[in-house]
């Protein structure tokens, strides 16, 4: 059983498990212990394996205390004293090392792991947004992410948030929205960083956000309003039907399939990207959203147009998703090449985000569809107590009509163009 000695090196190389000894109830021992008189409280902890680990066992404020220092080999006997007259000095002063331990470890915890532990928590996060955190991690503040999150200071954020201004991540072309969105990334990372990790004494390890700093530098960006133009969105709709047409794979298929269902739905890219066969139905003229971004589950109406985009739809064997690719995530992410088209076509920049926009902006302002309508088409659960309260905001089949009168409208601009480039609407005029 455990013994009292000055411990040397020699002593713990002996120090063998006692095969065969029990407890005073008779049972067998788990371990054996090797204490030491210089310090008082310094010792070693032999298993039944034959580990050898050093501790150190005093009182704290009255209460007895045992800690690990650590195991034979990773720590000489000479180390382990050292650390062990240390922890004992704190002890005596009424300090845990077992805190401080805790403390260190909190200070020494990467932008990284913050960055991991945010977007682990479950039920918190969506997934593109874990995706976009993760990405400014790894890119926007890639030199930082395996440093000390409490080791960023304000000359560090004002420092590197005029780089991505003026260069953005490689140095070429100014990013003020991506500067925006990634410093905002990492004040909700330090944030959550103060709340979790503590010093010896509770308070928070990091107490002042550097990301502050930024204030009078931070650029307000004009807001993006752009969609497609009136006069361009009968051309915009021919042209989609004629690449469709003429599409060579079920890719390049899929990526001007979810472009033209985005214009007819106003729904999210993402919404419409990942969208899965089990969550249409073409007899009933739905499709749904199960856990959308603003956590309303809905069922959204089908115009006769994209029910019969659908039911033309090219179904890829073993596939889940509408709009498959060969992508790792299984489905469409980002109909580039076509959208850049389209934006030849309306001769400026257009996202997929802009037929969003260009779904309300005309169903609103030329099918004079009441504005909580759209708002409703477009998922975004109207704001007044009446309709949060009283109006239907999930099933909303009532508004079939509506989602009717937007797509109709489209294609008779696409006719008008259609007429336009045949040369229908000319008029010869007579001597």
């Amino acid at each position: 059983m455990a013994t009292k000695k000055r411990i040397t090196k020699r002593m713990v190389d002996d120090f063998k498990f006692p095969e065969g000894e029990t407890t005073s109830k008779g049972k067998p021992i788990a371990q054996d212990f090797l204490w030491c008189t210089d310090p008082v409280g310094f010792g070693v902890r032999v298993s039944r394996e034959g580990r050898r680990t050093f501790i150190v066992q005093g009182r704290i404020k009255g209460k007895n205390a045992r800690l690990t220092i650590g195991p034979y080999g990773v720590f000489t006997v000479e180390q382990a004293r050292e650390v062990a007259r240390e922890h004992l000095r704190n002890m005596r002063m009424g300090v845990d090392p077992r805190d401080l331990i805790k403390e260190k470890e909190a200070s020494e915890v990467s932008l990284q792991n913050v960055a991991n532990a945010y977007t682990s928590r479950p039920g918190k996060l969506k997934e593109s947004t874990t995706e976009g955190i993760q990405r400014h991690v790894t890119t926007t503040f890639e030199s930082w992410k395996d440093k000390p999150i409490s080791s960023i200071t304000e000359a560090d954020c004002r420092k590197r948030y005029r780089e991505m201004l003026t260069g953005g991540l490689r140095g070429k072309a100014p990013a003020p929205g991506q500067a925006n969105q990634g410093f905002a990334v990492l004040r909700a990372l330090i944030n959550f960083a103060s709340r979790q990790y503590k010093k010896a004494d509770g308070t928070a390890l990091i107490t002042h956000n550097p990301v502050i700093a930024l204030k009078d530098d931070w650029v307000t960006l004009p807001e993006r309003k752009t969609r497609i133009p009136e006069s361009k969105i009968g051309l915009v709709w021919n042209t989609l039907q004629e690449k469709r047409k003429e599409a060579f794979n079920h890719c390049t298929s899929a990526s001007i399939d979810v472009v033209i269902f985005l214009l007819l739905t106003g729904s999210r890219r993402n919404e419409a990207c990942s969208l899965t066969w089990d969550r249409v139905d073409l007899e009933e003229g739905w499709w749904h959203l199960p856990d959308p971004k603003n956590r309303n589950p809905v069922w959204l109406p089908l115009s006769t147009q994209a029910i019969e985009l659908l039911k033309t739809r090219e179904r890829v064997e073993g596939s889940p998703y509408v709009f498959p690719s060969w992508r790792k995530t299984g489905h469409i992410k980002d109909p580039r090449d076509i959208m850049s088209k389209i934006s030849q076509i309306a001769g400026m920049k257009i996202t997929p985000h802009d037929l969003r926009r260009t779904f309300t902006t005309f169903g609103v302002t030329e099918c004079d569809i009441d504005l909580h309508k759209i708002e409703l088409l477009t998922n975004h659960v109207p704001k007044g107590v009446t309709a949060r309260h009283y109006l239907e905001t999930s099933y909303l089949q009532y508004l079939k009509p509506e989602v009717q009168v937007i797509s109709d409208w489209i294609e008779n601009k696409a006719r008008e163009a259609q007429q336009i480039a045949n040369g229908d609407n000319v008029i010869q005029l007579t001597a």
